[in-house]
């Protein structure tokens, strides 16, 4: 029995006439009359019996219907939810950040795009630039956002935007008075920054020769979200990106970074693989961030 067969059969019995059936189903009565015609010709047996205007199950339709009900039951699931999806209203997205834009861009993007989807669920993973690779391989993550556009060759990337760096300083430093910190203004201090072999090392490593100094952390994080705690306990000053929000964190002041370089906002995928409608949704958000901090 075919898909409209069915819905056709499921129709009749609930209604118990040929009228009640197509107002339901909003056709035709002849129409119905005809797709009910074709499904006993295929089955090889009478569904029903006419009698004085009305349809009479036969034993075979009776037999047939708790079973034709639970199909009819999943044909229109499946026909809400292919619904859902292609208006957006459903689905699955899975994204991961490192933590300077998960702490900064994702939530107003989320926030925005929950307004317009809310009933597509967002998965979210806050992560390092290697274990985003990692996901973006395995399906765990289907987007990412990194500070970085230097990936392997199975890694998309979309520029979407840049940050520069900035310096955050204990509220009493002497450093505060000035309107900027400049990598002079370092070299005697105790720097807290990126370890070696990074990309935002080596950016600021190449920034401080151009200044004619260098660059040297004396306690090296991964993340710059941990500068913030080291710099409230008076470890030394840090060098971060100007991406998160730091001016959250109390007992810190925040000052740009004079002659300091850029890093890239990128949006990455795996190449060649399709995203879903919901994932696109996401993506052009994403898009829209424009960041730009000089």
């Amino acid at each position: 029995m075919r898909a409209r067969q069915l819905e056709v059969f499921t129709a009749v019995m609930r209604a118990g006439t040929v009228t009640g059936a197509a107002r339901l189903l909003n056709i035709s009565q002849p129409a119905l009359s005809q797709i009910l015609i074709h499904a006993e010709d295929e089955l090889g047996f009478a569904l029903f019996d006419r009698e004085k205007g009305r349809l009479q199950p036969t034993p075979e339709a009776l037999e047939l219907y708790p079973e034709a009900e639970r199909l009819f039951g999943g044909l229109e699931g499946l026909r809400r939810k292919t619904a859902d999806l292609r208006l957006g209203r459903a689905g699955l997205v899975r994204i991961a950040a490192s933590p300077p834009p998960a702490m900064s861009l994702l939530p107003q993007v989320l926030a925005a795009f929950r307004a317009r989807h809310p009933d597509i669920l967002l998965r979210t993973h806050v992560a390092p630039i290697a274990a985003m690779v990692d996901m973006l391989r395995a399906g765990d993550a289907a987007l990412a956002l990194a500070l970085d556009d230097n990936l392997p060759p199975d890694i998309e990337v979309e520029r979407i935007g840049r940050t520069s760096f900035c310096c955050l300083l204990p509220g009493t430093h002497p450093l505060v008075r000035g309107d900027a910190v400049s990598f002079a203004d370092l070299v005697e201090e105790t720097v807290i920054s990126y370890r070696s072999m990074t990309r935002p090392y080596d950016e600021l490593q190449a920034a401080a020769r151009r200044e004619g100094t260098g660059f040297t952390p004396r306690i090296e994080i991964d993340s710059s979200i941990a500068a913030a705690g080291f710099v409230q306990a008076g470890l030394g000053v840090a060098v971060v990106d100007s991406l998160l929000p730091w001016a959250q964190f109390s007992g810190i002041a925040v000052r740009p970074l004079a002659g300091g370089p850029a890093l890239p906002l990128s949006l990455l995928s795996l190449r060649g693989k399709a995203l879903s409608r919901a994932e696109e949704f996401i993506r052009t958000h994403l898009r829209a961030i424009q960041v730009e901090h000089p």
